[in-house]
Formats: C-alpha cells, structure tokens, sequence
C-alpha cells in the first residue's frame, strides 16, 4: 500500500488539482474521501483547519493545494510539471495565483456569497479574467503549444482546469458562460480535457449539477 494519501471531497476543485498531478505524474496514492460536514478525527490530525485537500506522506502533512502540488512535483520528480529554470517558474506560480485569487475565489462568491442584485458585477469579473488569460497568456504562449506554457503540460494547465470541468454546474445555477471570442481558451481547454489523466478522474456534467443541487440547494434561489 503506498504511503501517500490524500484527502479530498468530490466537488472541492482544490483536491482535484492534486488529483490531476498525482494521475499525471503516476503516483500511486489512497484516497479517502471526506464529508466536510462531519470531518473524522484522522483528518483533522492532517488537516488542522479541517480543508481539503490535504496530502499525508508518511509521517508528513502538506495542506493547501498550490504547496501540494509543487511538493508532489519535487518530491516525484518523474515528469517535472514546472519548468527548470526560474524565469519559467515565476511566470508559472504568477499563473497559479491569478487562477486562485481572480478566477476561483470570485467564482466561489458567485456561488455562495452574492445575492441575486451582486451577480452581475461577479459575472463580469469572471469574463474580463477569462479574456486576460486569452490575450496575455494563451496568445503569447510559444507556438509550439498545445499547453499553456508550450508542449508540455504544466502545474498552470492542472490548476485551472477544473474549472472548466465545473463549469456546467455555473451555466446550470448562475448562468455564467464563457465570452464569444477566445479560441485560444477553447483550444487549450479542448487539449487539457483530451489528455489520460484527466479522463482517468474526471466527473460528468450531470455529476456537477446533481451535486451541487444536493449539498447546496439554496443555489437554486
């Protein structure tokens, strides 16, 4: 059995992150799924703050996804999913943190914070981070492509991803969808979706809206 394990949660696009790199990677692992609602005590020896995901590796716990997944990405180091030099990785984690603080973090205030009058505002946050990750990522990536930092599949690709695989459940509940006009945005999406890895863990759209509808039934006001 191997002795790395990672607490998740289905709908936690944070875990799926790291789910992405350990399936990319080719790193055995356990995985218990957590309900947050009733959090067992083994979790919480991880997982302080009781969030997911949280990784133990032996006698060691890793929280928060971004640190997950640049701890898997050192620790294995088999398919390095940063680049090598240091001008590639700060471009890389200036991607990881625009995803967390400008896609993410007003997409979870879409869902659960903003009243009904707020959501347009919200909306409009989310497509103008949409287009500058048209215009100043996807349309300066190097020809080679198909990824968002050239040939090969990065820590950026996995960690936006699951966005895009939830976004179903956002057209479904708040009717947000993705401006006319990136086909760079679509392309990407299109390979990132096509690689074994996120097959292997990937959920169905009637998955993310039967979901969402279940544990948060006030999305439907």
């Amino acid at each position: 059995m191997s002795d790395l394990e990672l607490f998740s949660m289905p709908l936690c696009p944070f875990a799926h992150r790291v789910r992405l790199v350990l399936a990319e990677k080719a790193i055995a692992y356990r995985l218990t799924e957590i309900d947050l609602r009733n959090k067992p005590p083994a979790f919480l020896k991880v997982s302080p703050h009781g969030k997911v995901p949280a990784l133990r590796h032996g006698d060691k716990h890793i929280c928060e996804s971004a640190i997950i997944n640049e701890y898997l990405d050192e620790s294995f180091p088999e398919r390095p999913l940063l680049p090598r030099d240091p001008a590639g990785r700060a471009q890389a984690r200036f991607w990881i943190e625009f995803a967390d603080s400008r896609l993410f973090a007003t997409t979870a205030s879409l869902l659960y914070g903003a009243h009904r009058q707020n959501r347009l505002p919200a909306l409009e946050q989310i497509a103008i981070a949409l287009r500058f990750m048209e215009t100043e990522a996807l349309a300066k990536r190097p020809a080679a492509g198909p990824y968002w930092l050239g040939p090969q599949p990065s820590l950026v690709d996995l960690t936006f991803y699951p966005w895009f695989e939830q976004l179903p459940a956002l057209q479904h509940f708040r009717d947000l969808h993705i401006p006319s006009g990136l086909p760079r945005l679509m392309q990407w999406r299109d390979a990132v979706a096509q690689r074994s890895s996120v097959r292997a863990v990937a959920k169905t759209r009637q998955f993310y809206i039967e979901q969402y509808g279940r544990l948060h039934p006030e999305l439907a006001a």
